[in-house]
């Protein structure tokens, strides 16, 4: 019932967070592996095969911890907008002018931004809550259905 969406090594990636989310049992399966055959080369690309990785990672991440992905650019945002706030601010407090409008625009964009994405966070985030517990309630109507039939036979 899992939908995997990635291809080549995000798979495990995916796989494996989705499983320790849902605290599914996670098993070592222990394989024989042998050297490759001598003239053949190997497909793997270590940096772009990595980024594909993080890039997965990053990408779940913001799916399954939605709050704290949005969380952490709205941090940002808000951290540029008062950086850049305060120089205004305080040309404002000895001269009495705001020289730097545009400055002070952005500033207040980001600002919006910043509540916008921690909105934004806090609805994912419930939708993410809600999704986990539909499919908790369908693992255990399944488990229970699978024990009834087995109970059956």
């Amino acid at each position: 019932t899992f939908p995997v969406l990635s291809q080549g090594f995000e798979i495990e990636t995916e796989m494996t967070i989705h499983a320790v989310y849902n605290h599914m049992q996670l098993e070592n399966v222990i394989v024989d592996y042998r050297d490759r055959p001598q003239g053949s080369v190997s497909k793997l690309n270590t940096f772009s095969d990595g980024f594909k990785v993080l890039k997965t990672i990053l990408r779940l991440f913001k799916n399954y911890k939605p709050m704290a992905f949005f969380s952490m650019i709205a941090a940002v945002l808000l951290a540029l907008a008062i950086g850049f706030f305060i120089p205004v601010f305080i040309r404002f407090l000895e001269t009495h002018l705001v020289l730097q409008i545009p400055t002070l625009v952005v500033c207040g964009f980001a600002t919006l931004a910043a509540l916008q994405s921690f909105f934004a966070g806090l609805i994912l985030s419930n939708m993410s809550e809600k999704n986990r517990r539909d499919f908790e309630y369908e693992l255990n109507h399944t488990v229970q259905d699978y024990k009834r039939k087995e109970q059956e036979n």
